[in-house]
């Protein structure tokens, strides 16, 4: 990871962690996550998002990248892995589009050679852009903290395909969940392979 990145990814883990903490404080009087199924009831849950990923792109060196996605979880242990926390289990799929800008749109030069007077020229350059889709499938692992707020973790993996290539890599995810009410919320995922923030139709 670029150092750009690596500090763009430090700033959006600590600004999120400063107001988890925050909203855990104040919620904490009327949390919920002792009191098993204090949640919305829903089967199916359908979230559309934007994705930005400071990570490069799978077998590339390929810069920042944003695009679009949609996930559909649907619940299948309604009372989660542990009895007496307000937790659940659902199976999580989904399709993502990520544009890659070709390391700033600059491009990135993956071999020299050098002339006789020792000036280098770049003789191989890689893709100065690059859409890649993926396909997650994963399991998520929700923990009910509020009536208006729930976390989740998000393990698995995801087929991905650009022209040429096709391959897959590991998914992890930690996410939370803002719920304006029983049915919508605001979602938001720190992890690989993408970030993302997006709104949860619950159904």
């Amino acid at each position: 990871m670029s150092e750009r990145c690596f500090v763009r990814l430090a700033l959006v883990v600590s600004v999120s962690c400063a107001l988890v903490l925050g909203v855990a404080n104040q919620a904490h009087a009327q949390s919920s996550i002792k009191v098993p199924g204090k949640r919305p009831a829903y089967s199916l849950e359908l979230e559309p998002h934007l994705l930005f990923t400071p990570f490069e792109a799978p077998k590339d060196v390929s810069g920042d990248g944003v695009g679009l996605g949609l996930r559909g979880t649907i619940e299948v242990a309604p009372d989660g892995f542990i009895p007496k926390l307000n937790d659940s289990v659902g199976i999580g799929f989904g399709i993502d589009w990520i544009h890659y800008d070709g390391v700033g749109g600059r491009g990135y030069c993956r071999e020299f050679v050098y002339t006789p007077q020792g000036v280098p020229v770049c003789v191989e350059t890689s893709a100065q852009s690059s859409n890649y889709i993926f396909i997650p499938v994963v399991m998520q692992w929700n923990f009910w903290l509020h009536r208006q707020w729930s976390v989740f973790g998000e393990p698995g993996f995801a087929i991905y395909h650009r022209t040429g290539d096709t391959g897959a890599v590991p998914v992890f995810m930690a996410g939370g969940r803002f719920h304006f009410n029983d049915s919508v919320a605001l979602t938001m995922r720190l992890g690989y392979p993408a970030f993302s923030l997006g709104v949860s139709f619950l159904f």
